[in-house]
């Protein structure tokens, strides 16, 4: 049995897991990232957490065959280099090269959603998919890219930014300086905005008790509205639900790929979600007529797509 393992580096966490060549996670070990601080120490607990993860498996070094990073921001997966993430302060960061004296294994960095993407596409929703494109609709809107098996990052290794694609010029302004992006309209954050907008303009919406009950308005909100019968909560849904078919039907449109995956916490209410969703994207793209088109599933791996995306980077590379 062959071992690697998949580091995901994020703002809050470090996480680190080893994974079998079965796509197993066979053992975990995490830490914070304490941000700010020098790169250098963080890619120490990098290795500390992968070695903790090591010994949590019950294996040695030894039997680890390569080591995988998944990072925010833009990473140069030819030269092993972090050349910025504005979430942790990196610019052109040679995390390979310091990886390596920790660790003296074959060592790969990818950006984190790439990662992600690629972990659903050798064990998750994805899998068995030649073409590929998975979307996670967070705090903003990721995205990753496979084609003929391989993650598609682009000349600049900053590609697949597909949250920051225009689908509303008119709307509002996006953290990238754009207006009216995906990421606005998509996201859990854009998801938050517009039941919040929803909420002040009908003063009797039941929306206004479940946030006092909650103590906040959460993605969730909207779509619990919609199931207890109020309006306001299912105008707000069907109008999320309107904008999340034309970015996923542009998404289409240009890649054209066997499977689209969508993931994130929105994902988690299933078929009101992803049936009317399905629908309208079939009446939408450009192939609607065709006999065969793109599949839209939800993505399978969770939290865990990172770690088994990065875990397998080498794989990638060899394609």
């Amino acid at each position: 049995m062959k071992y690697y393992i998949g580091i995901d580096l994020g703002g809050t966490n470090i996480k680190a897991g080893v994974v079998n060549e079965e796509f197993e996670i066979i053992a975990k070990a995490t830490c914070k990232t304490n941000l700010p601080r020098p790169a250098e120490e963080i890619c120490e607990d990098m290795a500390k957490v992968a070695l903790e993860a090591v010994k949590n498996a019950g294996l040695e070094i030894e039997q680890i065959e390569s080591v995988g990073i998944g990072t925010p921001g833009t990473a140069n997966s030819d030269t092993g280099v972090i050349e910025y993430s504005n979430n942790l302060g990196f610019l052109n960061f040679h995390v390979v090269d310091l990886m390596k004296k920790f660790i003296n294994k074959p060592c790969y960095v990818e950006n984190d959603a790439n990662a992600a993407a690629y972990g659903e596409y050798v064990a998750g929703a994805a899998k068995g998919a030649n073409d590929a494109v998975c979307i996670t609709l967070g705090t903003g809107v990721g995205g990753g890219i496979i084609i003929n098996g391989k993650i598609y990052s682009g000349f600049n290794f900053a590609g697949a930014e597909i949250g920051h694609t225009v689908i509303d010029p008119n709307g509002p302004q996006c953290t990238c300086g754009r207006h009216g992006c995906f990421e606005v309209f998509s996201s859990a954050t854009g998801l938050v905005r517009m039941t919040k907008e929803a909420m002040f303009e009908d003063k009797d919406s039941i929306m206004w008790k479940m946030n006092e009950e909650d103590g906040k308005v959460s993605a969730r909100t909207a779509f619990n509205a919609m199931r207890a019968g109020d309006k306001a909560g299912k105008e707000v849904v069907d109008k999320y639900i309107k904008y999340l078919a034309c970015g996923i039907t542009n998404t289409i449109n240009i890649f054209q790929p066997d499977i689209l995956c969508i993931g994130g916490g929105v994902c988690n209410e299933g078929d009101p979600l992803l049936l009317p969703l399905k629908e309208l994207v079939a009446k939408e793209i450009y192939t609607k007529n065709s006999a065969k088109n793109t599949e839209i599933v939800i993505a399978k791996l969770g939290n865990d797509a990172g770690i088994i995306g990065a875990a397998f980077l080498g794989l990638s590379h060899k394609k």
